[in-house]
Formats: structure tokens, sequence, C-alpha cells
């Protein structure tokens, strides 16, 4: 199976060119034209910041995101608007921390990376469904409800209980 068949044809440049829509609405274009732009929406929103910086004080926040794809996310979209991530010594990959200006992080980067890692998280939802059906099984993924076990339930049925 190619990775064409995978995605699906055109898949991986409508989700690139949403997530740009995604940057230029942080960005507060004023035109249209510059809604389109994303280069320059994230010059703006590092123009922004900067701004910021000029008349609040930047503090440290300890950001913690359980998942790898989206620390992986954050982490690009912290550098995309120049700022370090970082993590102390001792503390968890799951962090993440950051010196940043709270109206920064309130307007535009905590709600930008809500938006795209839910864009995200659906585009890699939908690719995990397609290619576990394909390659895999296509009988869906819920399983068969059952009412509860009798009380004395086999040591090995035990030993098996996951939940």
């Amino acid at each position: 199976m190619t990775p064409r068949e995978i995605r699906g044809p055109d898949e991986e440049s409508r989700l690139i060119e949403k997530l740009r829509k995604i940057e230029a609405l942080f960005a507060r274009a004023a035109t249209p034209g510059e809604r389109d732009a994303a280069a320059s929406a994230s010059e703006r929103i590092r123009a922004r910041l900067r701004a910021l910086e000029k008349v609040e004080r930047a503090i440290e926040y300890r950001f913690s995101l359980a998942d790898a794809w989206s620390r992986e996310l954050f982490v690009a979209l912290l550098r995309r608007y120049d700022v370090t991530p970082y993590r102390h010594r001792g503390q968890r990959r799951t962090t993440i921390m950051a010196r940043v200006t709270k109206s920064f992080v309130n307007e535009v980067l905590w709600p930008e990376f809500r938006e795209l890692d839910r864009t995200l998280r659906e585009h890699l939802d939908a690719v995990t469904k397609r290619v576990i059906a394909k390659a895999v099984h296509g009988g869906g993924p819920e399983v068969e409800e059952r009412p509860e076990p009798e009380p004395r339930a086999s040591a090995r049925q035990a030993a098996l209980d996951l939940d």
C-alpha cells in the first residue's frame, strides 16, 4: 500500500492549507489577502509577541502535554514564534517550559495550539481508521458489549483484565 493510497489524493495539501488558515486567524489579519499569506501571518504574530513583551513582562510557563503528537506540535509552534522551549533537569519529558507573556499565551499561543491540535487529531484519527480497516480488518472499532460476568472469575480471566 503506497502512502498516497493511505492518505488519499491531495489530503495532505488540504490539511496544510487548513493549518495555514488557522494561523492566519490567530494573526488577526487585516485583509483577505493577508489571511491567505501564512508566511506573513507568522511574522505578524512574532511582531505582536515582541510588542507585548515591551509592555508586559515574560514569565515562565510550564505546559504538560501527555501525548507525543501534541508535544511535537506545541514545540514547533513555540519555535515558529521564536520562543525557546526547554525543560529543567529532572522534569518529565511531558513537560515543556517557555518564557512568554500572559497575553500571548491566552490570546494566541494556547488557543492556536488547541485548534491546530484538534485539527491534526481529527486527521490522524481518520488516517488511523482507514489504515486499520485496509491493512488489518475493516470490522469497525467498537467491541461487543456483554453482561457482567459471574462473581467468581477464573484466575486466567482476572490476570487478563487490563482495566
